[in-house]
């Protein structure tokens, strides 16, 4: 099995590196060189209910990195020229040549894939991945092609290798037990590239459909060739649960897969297994503020309110003078960029105001989370923050306040022994 350090600390995250994109074979690869079950592997794609591949784990270089090969090795009837870069970048085939290549390909829909998948001896959570997987597949094939997913006839992704390689990926991604995947980016290259109906830009439509519907971050490089297939972009974005590196991290442990096509740079993917450090981060926010001097009390507190309501980080008022020393207040919003429209709508719609400024800041922030903690008094919300000399907490608010309306006490009073009892709470816990 893998790694028990691996699997015991759900804090760690992958960090997957795509400097030189990313397809199938090259992630199950990083995954077994990260420390994956080759056994386990193994014995899951011998149960897969198709015929004509074996698979052949090895060592390789590539560019002087040992590095670990993950290859599906096909019979003559159903090789795919996948790795046949005369075949995909060449012109030495004829018309005929490629359609009659064409017509060698078992053709598959979503439906018997999903029905392989389903037959193959898998835990639930490496089959419902698999399954996401080729479901991001089969909607960026539909969106090519312009049909609808359940009538997407897979040629290449459809093909036994691609098979494989989304099954074993969803193994090995399994097996680590982590389920914090960090993808920046994916590099790609440009130019053409042959596929089953001829010539095609690169990026390709699926890869192109996929970083779109999934929201991924793509960067065309100087490399002329694809570097992303659509197999290993799908993975990516089924995976990827965030896009930003922590700003210190420690390297625990890492994988390196080779890919199999030569381009001007080393065919790799590397997966970084990481764990956050530093009692700090840093992060952007975006502050909103106007000035306004024709507004009511009622009318501002209830701009309070719904600002809070659709999810400000802050909202506070200072009192200002302004021309002609008149009184008014300064209003300043504080939240991620993604609430700026909502924010500014709100704004406009119960206030006088008529505009509003706003500017993007850093901000350093301590590790902070949120807790509930049983007591006397019942369950109690806290805030911890994690300081070099240790963490503090402070119960909130509304959790004080509930106690103090339900037995009578002074809020004061009641803050002062629901904080004692929660310090014991938290010891007892160590």
């Amino acid at each position: 099995m893998a790694d028990k350090n691996i699997k015991n600390n759900t804090k760690k995250s992958l960090y997957l590196e795509c400097a030189s994109g990313i397809s199938g074979d090259m992630t199950v690869a990083a995954l077994l060189d990260l420390g994956a079950d080759e056994k386990r592997l193994t014995h899951t794609l011998e149960s897969i209910p198709v015929s004509g591949f074996q698979i052949k784990i090895s060592r390789v270089k590539k560019s002087g990195l040992d590095a670990c090969d993950f290859a599906v090795q096909l019979d003559a009837a159903h090789e795919n020229h996948d790795h046949d870069m005369a075949y995909l970048y060449g012109h030495t085939h004829t018309g005929e040549a490629v359609h009659a290549q064409e017509h060698t390909h078992t053709h598959r829909g979503l439906a018997e894939i999903r029905q392989i998948i389903q037959a193959t001896d898998m835990t639930p959570h490496a089959r419902e991945l698999a399954i996401r997987i080729f479901d991001i597949l089969a909607d960026a094939e539909a969106k090519a092609h312009g049909v609808d997913r359940e009538d997407v006839h897979f040629h290449e992704v459809g093909a036994v290798d691609s098979i494989v390689d989304v099954i074993a990926a969803a193994v090995c991604f399994d097996d680590l037990g982590i389920t914090d995947v960090i993808v920046p980016a994916l590099e790609e290259g440009h130019g053409m590239i042959r596929c089953q109906h001829g010539l095609i830009p690169v990026p390709v439509p699926a890869v192109v459909n996929i970083v779109e519907q999934n929201g991924l971050s793509l960067h065309v490089t100087q490399t002329e060739g694809e570097l992303v297939t659509p197999t290993g972009a799908a993975i990516a974005a089924a995976v990827r649960t965030g896009d930003h590196l922590p700003e210190q991290f420690r390297i625990l442990k890492t994988g390196i897969g080779a890919g199999k096509r030569e381009y001007d740079r080393p065919g790799i993917l590397r997966i970084l297994l990481i764990e956050e450090t530093g009692q700090t981060k840093y992060d952007t926010i975006y502050k909103l503020e106007s000035n306004i001097d024709d507004c009511t009390g009622e009318a501002l507190g209830f701009v309070m309110e719904e600002l809070l309501c659709a999810g400000a980080r802050d909202v506070h008022y200072i009192p200002v003078y302004m021309k002609k020393n008149r009184p008014a207040y300064q209003l300043t919003v504080l939240c991620d960029e993604e609430k700026i429209p909502e924010m500014e709508r709100l704004i406009f719609l119960h206030t006088t105001t008529i505009g509003i400024r706003r500017q993007q800041m850093e901000r350093t922030i301590l590790k902070r989370e949120n807790k509930t903690i049983e007591t006397t008094y019942g369950s109690i919300e806290v805030k911890l923050c994690r300081r070099e000399n240790g963490i503090t907490f402070a119960p909130e608010y509304e959790s004080v306040a509930a106690v103090c309306r339900r037995i009578g006490m002074g809020y004061t009073e009641c803050y002062r022994k629901i904080y004692q009892a929660c310090e014991a709470a938290m010891q007892s816990e160590k």
